[in-house]
This record gives C-alpha cells, sequence and structure tokens, in this order.
C-alpha cells in the first residue's frame, strides 16, 4: 500500500482566511520574521543608548522615533496580510523572505542614520519591504473577489508613498521631517481607507498573538542588552551594579506583568482595531527604549556617560512612563475601573519625578512592582469565583471587545 504525502504547493490561489478560524496560530515564518526583524530593534535600541550616554538627547530622541516607525509599519503591515492571506505557499514564501531582506537592509542602515542623519539605506530597506507588500496584495486581489477592492487600494497607496519615500531623498535637509511627517501620515491613512468599505479577514485572536509574541520579543532584547551593560562593569570590578542589575530586572518583569495581566480581544470595529493596532507603535518603541535607557545608567554609574544625573534618570523615567500610559490607554481604559485608572496615570507620573531623587532606576523599580500588586489586588477583587476558576493565571477577559 502507498502512502501520499502532502507536498507544499508552489503557487496557491490566495483566499481570505477565516476570521473565526479555530486553532489559528502563528507560523514557524511569522516567528523567523520576528527574530529578524528584532536585528533592526537591538540597531534601533543600542543607536539610542550611545546617542544619549553622548549628550546627543534631541537628535537621539528624533531618529530613534523615525528608524522605529520604519521597522514597526513594516512589522505591523506584514503581521495583518499574513492574518487574513497566508497561504504558505512558496512564492508566499519567497515574497516573505524578501521583507525579511528588506528588514536586514534597514538594520544595516540605522548606525549611519544616527550618526550623520544620513536615511539612504534605510529608505531603500524599507522600500524593499514594501514593494514585497505590493506583491503580495496585488495576489489578494487576484485570489480573493469578495475584498478584490481593499486589497487593490492597499496595493495603489503602498506604492503611492513609497514613490514619496524615494523622492524624499533629494529633499534638502529642511524639508526632511516635515516630509517625513507628511508621509507617516500617509502611511497611516492607507489601511483607514482600503478598509472602509469592508473589512479584509485578519484573524482577531491571531493578531493579539503576534502582537503578544513581538511584545516578549523586544522585551527579551531588553534583558539582552541590560545583561550585557551590567556584565561589562561588573567584569571591570564595579560590583555596585548588582542593585542596578537588580532594578532593572525588575522593571523588566514588572513591564510583563502589566502587558499580559489578561487576555485581550481586540475590538472587530475598524476604528478601535486601528486605534489598539497603531497604539502598539508606542508599546514596542517604550520596551526598546527602557533597555537602551538602562544601559545609560549603567554608563552612567560607571562615569562612561557624559550627561547628568537628571538625563540618566529620564533616560529610563521617560519610556517607562510612555508605556504605563499606552498600557492604559489600549488595556486598561476600557475596563472602566476607577482605582485601575487611578493607580496607572499616577504610577506613570510618579516614575517621571523619579530622576529628580536619588537612584531613579531603583525607585521606578518599587513603583512598578506597586502597579502590578495593584493589578493583581483588582482582579481578584473583581473576579467572581466562577471567573477565577475559570481564568486560572489569565484573569477575566478585557472588555475590549
Amino acid at each position: 500500500m502507498t502512502q501520499t504525502r502532502s507536498v507544499r504547493p508552489w503557487y496557491r490561489r490566495m483566499t481570505g482566511r477565516r476570521r473565526d478560524e479555530p486553532h489559528r496560530t502563528s507560523t514557524p515564518l511569522e516567528l523567523f520574521f520576528d527574530l529578524c526583524f528584532v536585528v533592526a530593534v537591538a540597531q534601533a535600541a543600542d543607536s539610542l543608548h550611545h546617542a544619549l550616554s553622548e549628550g546627543h538627547i534631541g537628535l537621539a530622541a528624533g531618529h530613534y522615533l523615525m528608524v522605529f516607525f520604519a521597522i514597526w509599519w513594516a512589522w505591523m503591515n506584514f503581521t495583518w496580510f499574513a492574518s487574513a492571506y497566508d497561504t504558505d505557499d512558496d512564492v508566499y514564501r519567497v515574497t516573505t523572505l524578501v521583507e525579511i531582506a528588506g528588514a536586514l537592509i534597514l538594520a544595516s542602515g540605522v548606525p549611519r542614520a544616527f550618526a550623520e542623519g544620513d536615511f539612504t539605506t534605510i529608505t531603500l530597506g524599507y522600500v524593499v519591504m514594501r514593494l514585497a507588500t505590493i506583491v503580495q496584495w496585488t495576489r489578494a486581489a487576484a485570489g480573493d473577489p469578495a475584498h478584490r477592492p481593499a486589497a487593490l487600494r492597499y496595493a495603489g497607496g503602498v506604492f503611492v508613498v513609497q514613490v514619496g519615500w524615494l523622492l524624499r531623498l533629494a529633499l534638502p535637509d529642511g524639508w526632511q521631517i516635515a516630509s517625513f511627517l507628511v508621509l507617516v501620515v500617509a502611511e497611516l491613512l492607507v489601511p483607514a481607507v482600503a478598509e472602509r468599505p469592508g473589512m479584509t479577514p485578519w484573524h482577531p485572536r491571531h493578531i493579539v498573538e503576534r502582537y503578544g509574541l513581538f511584545t516578549l520579543i523586544v522585551l527579551g532584547e531588553v534583558v539582552l542588552v541590560t545583561s550585557v551593560a551590567i556584565q561589562t562593569g561588573l567584569d571591570a570590578g564595579e560590583h555596585h551594579l548588582w542593585s542596578l542589575a537588580t532594578a532593572g530586572t525588575v522593571i523588566v518583569f514588572a513591564l510583563w506583568w502589566l502587558y499580559f495581566d489578561r487576555p485581550v480581544e481586540i475590538a472587530s470595529e475598524l476604528r478601535r482595531a486601528l486605534f489598539w493596532g497603531y497604539g502598539h507603535y508606542l508599546i514596542f518603541a517604550s520596551v526598546a527604549a527602557v533597555g537602551a535607557g538602562l544601559a545609560v545608567e549603567v554608563d552612567h554609574e560607571r562615569d562612561g556617560a557624559h550627561i547628568s544625573n537628571l538625563t540618566a534618570g529620564y533616560a529610563v523615567a521617560v519610556p517607562v512612563a510612555v508605556y504605563v500610559v499606552t498600557l492604559w490607554a489600549l488595556h486598561v481604559r476600557r475596563r472602566r475601573h476607577g482605582w485601575l485608572t487611578a493607580a496607572f496615570l499616577a504610577t506613570a507620573a510618579l516614575v517621571l519625578l523619579t530622576p529628580l531623587g536619588p537612584a531613579p532606576a531603583h525607585i521606578v523599580a518599587v513603583l512598578l512592582f506597586c502597579l502590578v500588586a495593584v493589578t493583581v489586588l483588582v482582579r481578584r477583587l473583581t473576579s467572581t469565583p466562577d471567573n477565577a476558576t475559570a481564568n486560572d493565571g489569565a484573569g477575566p477577559r478585557d472588555a475590549d471587545e
């Protein structure tokens, strides 16, 4: 008796997947995509660390936000497209690998963007990623008649904006910031316009999982950056860094706990879904910046940073405060629990005051620990016995539905 083997086709008609598809989980290709993108995240965080340690505060912040937008936006567009149209045929895989190659080109240009303000390599890598996205949307338009208008609007919108990015390279320096902001707005409008008549069949729980996994990977990058910085100091005999290492560990653990305190379901309504998806730019960027800030704190403790105590403190405090406020807006606000809202906003405000006192990173760690304790207490008090049993270890579902 012969056995039949399932062979992956080289080409498959790209029809939309079901929004209610059971057991929709991240694929190995999606996970590989995330890991390769973290190379660009690591380059951005490392460049931010060194620029802050050298005292270039304004340029560092501006370049970081610009670079991180390119990384995040390309990742986000692939994630939502794959959730709706992942066929896993050979053409799809090759096209995705081209997007990854673009991410690696982008990553190679990050140091030059920070050092010289030259965004040429980053732009070229970004355009490579986005042109591959156009191929994907063109395939979707051909294979999914029900969503063809949306797919064609995506393909056309992405193409026009990419022409804008390439033309921006020829503009004089005085136009760089203004043109960047215009093109960012154009990029953000493409999904809002394309999805308006009828949303593509992205899978809500799959999207939540993908965002959670990328948050985990960026948190892991924070652990790596902080560990390397502290290890360098300890190898030099500076054992007083142990307390900073402890504070950094508590901060990272708290950031993880707060994000994953309760399962989240994103709304199916377009405006709220885009708000949730777009808001994660600040989540991802602030988490990566926390790692850079902790590395700056290590440099400052070792007298290797040309900055004041205040600046070193704000290198950690600002991204932590941004993270807490954004997490409140995305995950906590809709629960409409007054004590929890007060705890998040008060913590963010107090975090911003920590650089005015001694040992700001240590105080930030204490404040985040207290916020975690409050979230756990509120979850226990607001959970019925049945809910507590059904959601043991996970908590009740967020009300963002």
